[in-house]
């Protein structure tokens, strides 16, 4: 039986090897402290974090998410260590809450490696704090006991590793700030909540044995893209609703069954749209048989219209591939964790270390290792059955705006009348589910800028592509992506400026050249890229301005008000001290009032700078022109390979398509 602990409390252990899950409504900081008896840290090799997730005995996540796990062995702890405390924080310098107040009280819960809840504790009374001990693990005449702590501080990291003894605090607080802005800046970019009663129905593969960032459960965030779902992942129980954990017997992980319930991306208070909870999706299949998954069909998820209702369906499809394939990685690393202990208790005995006795024991060991992990596989190929059942039948109802470049309603395209909700970007994929691919869809208007790296990657790709073929296939992904963007807004209200100093991008921007839908000729120089840039920057002074005194329909006559884009291709060439310093301000300042940036370049090249530019790179979305596995889903952090969505060779689809955005600006103007 679960304890379920007050603040104050504490529970014996029975068992060593531990996993502590963490569940929030927002992407939080985990990290665990080592210290001694008297609760002091002796120094920075003392506290695991998102920087340095590996301790003797401990190991936490690597970036902020809503949900983590940390692996904790009693056993190969120091005998200095008398105490493990769990820290938690709010991430700083972003968008987030910045206080525990404002988001739903974080709930953690002690596990044994089987899944089985040992103790749970719901951080309440929490309010202008920003950091956290949730929970100590303590040693008190030989063993271990959980104690539920719920110490808030308002001065964040910094004053609670103070408050632990810590003479180097101050220097902590900021590497492990910094670790997790590096981490923010590699994840899918979070959907906004739902309303309550804006639940996904969506029936799943199989009956559920028991009980993403969103709603009333965990928020959208790598069991560490944004959660447009609630729901609850395979197993778990004795969990709260809407707790990811993994399963109790990770050998038996499967799906819920009936609707999932929780969050998702819309913001129902929009001047257009009524408000209220958006309708149920229309019953559009019958209900499958018993014991039979339904039947999936495009549109099977809430909405005003059937692109919302297709963009939120994406958005669970997407958590869903995310937590099973987590819940397996968590059934197969027990079913390791176990046979290595079955194999050490094999080992530590003599009588049983040769011979025929220590060899069947050994056999038995890994006979139940793989049996585990089969049942496991076998129920993870069943969810991804499901998943590409529906992946197949919603790709081809997506709109141009979700669309791949190949897909068929690219040749029916008019432009449109309306800037639809979202765009997508590429797709994205895991290594369990090679074959099937998530669309990456972000929201409109952008709110971070697009870094198109140019330079080499890790991936097999990126080591076996010369650097002028990297250049090359950077500039066309971007061009394909301002051509989409061009493509789902209504006339005159996109514009594209292009910057290329040297002129290295003008055979891939010849499309956007040609068909005439730039605002101008690509600058060329340096003088060039000083007059886009300060044309830029005044306009966003421009607006800001306007904004922020309450007179935003005070702009001259004949202001430009379209979204407007710049890309940016060979960075840093032809641009000095004044002109990076204008393009930094873009980053930060413009997408809130209308300006976007689109880098194409190599950060390698720009290392001259040093540090000075490491908060221009963090601020942008990385893209690869080439698969690569860097950006992470705001639930569990998963590694997704991204794929960008370019034209097919041969096709004529983009100038089509560039050809109707050109005439179309030519009526308009």
């Amino acid at each position: 039986m679960t304890a379920e602990l007050v603040r104050g409390q504490n529970h014996p252990l029975s068992q060593v090897r531990l996993e502590i899950r963490v569940s929030a409504d927002t992407p939080i900081v985990a990290a665990a402290a080592l210290s001694d008896e008297a609760g002091r840290i002796h120094g920075v090799e003392g506290v695991a974090h998102p920087g340095a997730p590996t301790q003797p005995g401990l190991e936490v996540s690597r970036q902020a998410a809503a949900d983590h796990r940390l692996a904790v062995d009693l056993d190969a702890m120091p005998e200095t260590v008398h105490r493990v405390s769990v820290l938690l924080a709010l991430p700083v310098g972003g968008a987030g809450p910045v206080r525990f107040g404002a988001v739903a009280a974080p709930y953690v819960a002690v596990t044994g490696l089987d899944g089985a809840e040992i103790a749970s504790y719901t951080i309440t009374g929490l309010d202008a704090e920003s950091a956290v001990v949730a929970l100590e693990l303590y040693r008190r005449q030989g063993a271990w006991k959980v104690r539920a702590v719920g110490q808030g501080y308002a001065g964040g990291l910094a004053e609670l590793l103070t408050d632990q003894g810590l003479p180097q605090a101050q220097q902590l607080a900021g590497s492990i700030n910094d670790a997790v802005a590096q981490g923010l800046a590699r994840s899918v970019q979070a959907a906004p909540p739902r309303t309550a009663d804006g639940d996904r129905s969506r029936q799943a593969a199989a009956p559920a044995l028991g009980p993403d960032q969103g709603g009333t459960a965990p928020q959208p965030g790598p069991v560490p893209p944004m959660s447009p779902y609630g729901g609850q992942p395979s197993g778990g129980q004795g969990q709260p609703p809407g707790y990811p954990g993994a399963a109790a017997d990770p050998s038996a992980v499967t799906q819920p069954a009936g609707p999932t319930a929780g969050g998702g991306p819309i913001d129902y208070s929009h001047p257009r749209r009524r408000n209220a909870a958006p309708p149920p999706p229309p019953p559009t299949a019958p209900p499958a048989a018993p014991g039979q998954p339904a039947q999936p069909v495009a549109g099977d998820a809430t909405g005003w219209s059937m692109e919302e209702r297709l963009y939120n369906q994406v958005w669970g499809m997407f958590e869903d591939l995310a937590r099973t394939t987590a819940a397996y990685r968590s059934a197969v690393d027990f079913a390791e964790s176990r046979m290595d202990k079955e194999l050490e208790q094999v080992l530590s005995d003599p009588r049983s270390r040769i011979g025929g006795q220590g060899d069947a024991a050994r056999e038995a060991a890994r006979a139940r290792y793989a049996q585990l992990v089969d049942r496991a596989r076998e129920a993870l190929d069943r969810d991804l059955a499901q998943l590409k059942a529906e992946a197949d039948v919603v790709e081809p109802a997506l709109p141009p705006a979700y669309a791949r470049w190949d897909n068929p309603v690219w040749h029916a395209y008019r432009v449109p009348m309306e800037t639809p909700m979202a765009l997508r970007l590429g797709d994205l994929h895991l290594p369990e589910a090679d074959r099937i691919r998530i669309p990456m869809l972000v929201r409109l208007p952008l709110e971070r800028g697009l870094w198109i790296d140019s330079g080499r990657t890790e991936s097999s790709e990126g080591l076996s592509t010369d650097a002028h073929a990297l250049g090359r296939l950077a500039m066309e992904t971007a061009v394909a992506h301002a051509a989409r963007l061009l493509a789902v807004h209504p006339a005159g209200e996109f514009t594209v400026h292009v910057v290329d100093p040297a002129g290295s991008g003008a055979q891939p921007l010849a499309p956007l050249v040609h068909s005439g839908v730039l605002a101008g000729p690509p600058a060329r120089g340096a003088a060039g890229v000083t007059d886009v840039l300060t044309r830029l920057t005044q306009r966003v002074d421009l607006v800001q301005m306007a904004v922020r005194g309450g007179a935003a329909d005070s702009l001259p006559p004949g202001f430009d008000t379209s979204q407007q884009l710049l890309i940016v291709n060979d960075f840093p060439h032809g641009f000095d001290d004044r002109a990076v310093n204008q393009l930094r301000y873009l980053a930060d300042e413009g997408p809130a009032f209308g300006v976007h940036l689109m880098m194409v370049a190599d950060r390698e090249e720009s290392s001259g700078y040093g540090p000075l530019l490491d908060p221009l790179w963090r601020s942008l979305l990385r893209l690869t022109p080439v698969p690569d596995d860097h950006l992470a889903d705001p639930w569990v952090g998963h590694a997704w390979t991204y794929e960008p969505t370019l034209v097919p060779p041969g096709s004529e689809v983009l100038q089509q398509v560039l050809a109707q955005v050109a005439a179309a600006r030519t009526k308009y103007s």
